[in-house]
């Protein structure tokens, strides 16, 4: 054991995306500013109309640099179920973590040498493909290497805690990177990001020994659920983690909006905007570890009560400080549900299927998030509360489709199992 009391091996996995996180968050500020700098050419792109049936759309930059951020988001989400299961087919977990890396490291620092926006996309599906082969493969080796159930909710929550300290401090560190140093340092600092992540695995990560021989034979992704449910626990919290994502990612669109309704500056969005994060970074660990103790359920239920009027709350405060405390609610929530999510999981994945169980969560909040804001700027035609109105009502339902359909694992696991 290590610190935190975590097996050496999940630390090292949760150092190695605390890196990997921060040099691909990078991108989330870097990539919009090189697009729009002139350094990539968009001439014959803006301004064309792509017809639609009975309308048609015309391409702006905002939306040329919206294609290739959400790029990433859509193919890593729906690319996950189909590496997750390879995983588990071949039952080598570091081998898929390392291809991953590998080609993120490549794409991010690809960027420095092109001008050509197809070229972009192409090194944003070359970054979905590598954050596909890496994020089922890496839990699902965290969830392996728990010594127990007693022991799963913790190991995630430290997990989950490092990638969002390099996620969160990665776009800070960016805007500071590009301004002093230029874009070419910035694109430097996201492949030192892969490149010690991919030294970390490679040095001090070996998949158990179980992993191989084990690897399952069924490995479908199971919708509905055993007699007296209707639907797969497992599915069931994954459709619940896609509405949490949408909720605290309605948020991001709205910027302007935000901004002139509270009368702030951007600092005080930014400041908004990463209180989520915070709070996930202080409760993930503790959240996780009584998960271990007192079960998973009560602190499901919990995060999607707490997750409904505090997503409603954003469409209706009129000050900076509420809105901080709304949106530090919404990441006490996250941080309820997103650890013991994935210990029911790994409570509930057979042997050798860790990466297909585990890669519907993965998948479904990495959907969430990419929805959201396409949702929000869509919804707020309707008027500013509109989207976060229906951001509480998913939560909602998100809560229902949890409480009906999702049992208790920690002790019940085995025979739930048969």
């Amino acid at each position: 054991m290590g610190l935190l009391g975590t097996d050496r091996r999940v630390l090292v996995l949760a150092f190695a995306r605390m890196a990997d996180a921060l040099g691909n968050s990078f991108l989330i500020v870097v990539l919009p500013l090189y697009i729009a700098s002139g350094r990539v050419h968009l001439e014959g792109l803006v301004g064309t109309t792509i017809p639609l049936g009975i309308t048609s759309l015309a391409l702006t930059e905002s939306l040329l640099i919206g294609l290739a951020l959400s790029l990433f988001g859509f193919l890593n989400s729906f690319s996950q179920p189909l590496t997750g299961r390879f995983s588990d087919r071949t039952g080598h977990r570091k081998r898929f973590i390392l291809f991953g890396l590998a080609l993120l490291g490549v794409a991010s620092g690809a960027y420095a040498f092109v001008s050509d926006y197809r070229l972009v996309l192409l090194f944003r599906v070359l970054q979905g493909i590598g954050a596909a082969f890496t994020i089922p493969a890496t839990v699902a080796l965290v969830n392996e290497l728990a010594t127990g159930a007693r022991t799963r909710g913790g190991n995630f929550g430290v997990f989950n805690t490092f990638r969002l300290i390099g996620f969160g401090f990665g776009p800070v560190i960016a805007g500071v990177v590009v301004e002093v140093w230029g874009f070419d340092a910035a694109f430097a600092v996201a492949v030192g990001g892969a490149f010690v992540s991919f030294l970390l695995v490679t040095f001090l990560v070996s998949d158990p020994e179980a992993t191989e021989s084990t690897a399952g034979e069924e490995l479908s992704i199971a919708v509905r659920g055993p007699p007296g449910k209707l639907l797969d626990p497992v599915f069931a919290l994954g459709l619940g983690t896609v509405a949490m994502g949408i909720a605290i990612a309605l948020f991001a669109t709205l910027e302007a909006q935000i901004n002139a309704r509270l009368d702030q500056p951007t600092v005080l969005f930014g400041l908004e905007f990463g209180a989520v994060t915070l709070a996930n970074i202080l409760f993930q660990i503790p959240v996780g570890r009584a998960s271990d103790v007192y079960g998973r359920r009560p602190f499901l239920l919990m995060g999607f009560v707490i997750l409904a009027p505090a997503t409603l709350a954003q469409g209706y405060v009129l000050t900076p400080l509420t809105m901080t405390l709304a949106r530090l609610g919404q990441g006490v929530a996250v941080a309820m549900v997103f650890a013991p999510s994935l210990a029911v999981a790994g409570d509930l994945a057979r042997k050798g299927t860790s990466g297909t169980t585990l890669s519907v969560l993965t998948m479904a909040f990495g959907l969430g998030v990419a929805i959201g804001p396409l949702s929000s700027g869509f919804l707020e035609r309707f008027g500013f509360a509109v989207p976060f109105a229906v951001g509480a009502a998913l939560s909602v339902l998100a809560l229902v489709i949890v409480y009906t359909q999702v049992g208790e694992t920690l002790e019940d696991a085995d025979s739930i199992l048969g």
